[in-house]
């Protein structure tokens, strides 16, 4: 239903702003996934950028340095934590206490809190990304992105076909306890293979060709080449591409809001 419609029917434009604000204080309100996502990830940009031996090339990360190779993978841990933690958790427990079923008795559509966070949570993940960006090359003397628009375009795949992923889960859990599980299942492995715990430029051949096809390991491929080389590689951009296709259908096929 389109805002034009919901307008004539006596629901206008501004409830969505209002829910959005709305979703936005909540947010401020329960921040401890704001605070590790963002937090864990600066402070692990402060430390490997003070440590002098972290900003060295290395031959066993490709000529890069630690501090290199960790400013997309710490991109990429904002953006999973906020994806599948602070997204799946409130529409589930929303659904869970019935908050979803009273609003669809309300002209206002229950599609519109789903819009609402997710504008909120995109929101919070460009303003981290752009802080870590910022940190980086201000404070500690990282080279700026070579290709700021091909970053750009690989940052918003990896924020949809995270979102994606977020929705599914919510989609597929019916308590906040499930969804938490979930969370945690697709969380922890997904991280591995964005070599937040071990870099994939050390991993075996197997585990950094299982990298390149998970959603954050992708990403992180796409972001590094576009901060350091320039170019938009093509195969991590289909990579995200067609998680967010699949994920996408998935959670709008299952996704129930009773």
């Amino acid at each position: 239903m389109s805002l034009s419609v919901l307008a004539q029917s006596g629901v206008p434009r501004a409830a969505f702003g209002k829910i959005v604000r709305n979703e936005a204080r909540l947010a401020w309100r329960q921040p401890s996934g704001l605070i590790a996502g963002v937090g864990i990830s600066l402070a692990l940009l402060i430390i490997f950028g003070e440590i002098p031996v972290f900003r060295q090339s290395s031959a066993s990360l490709g000529g890069l340095s630690t501090f290199d190779v960790y400013i997309p993978i710490l991109i990429a841990f904002v953006i999973g934590v906020l994806a599948l933690t602070y997204l799946p958790g409130p529409l589930v427990s929303y659904r869970e206490q019935g908050i979803l079923r009273r609003l669809s008795t309300t002209p206002v559509p229950p599609s519109w809190l789903l819009a609402a966070q997710m504008v909120v949570q995109a929101c919070l993940m460009a303003i981290s990304v752009t802080l870590l960006i910022v940190v980086s090359v201000g404070f500690f003397g990282a080279s700026p992105p070579k290709n700021p628009a091909g970053m750009v375009l690989a940052i918003a795949l990896t924020i949809v076909a995270m979102f994606a992923i977020g929705l599914s889960i919510a989609a597929a859990a019916r308590t906040a306890g499930a969804a938490r599980g979930l969370m945690a299942a697709a969380f922890y492995p997904l991280m591995f293979f964005s070599g937040l715990y071990y870099p994939t430029q050390l991993m075996p051949t197997a585990l950094k060709d299982i990298a390149h096809f998970t959603p954050l390991g992708a990403a992180v491929e796409a972001i590094q080449d576009t901060m350091l080389q320039g170019f938009v590689p093509a195969a991590p951009l289909l990579v995200l591409a067609a998680y967010a296709a699949v994920f996408g259908y998935l959670a709008m096929r299952f996704f129930r809001w009773e």
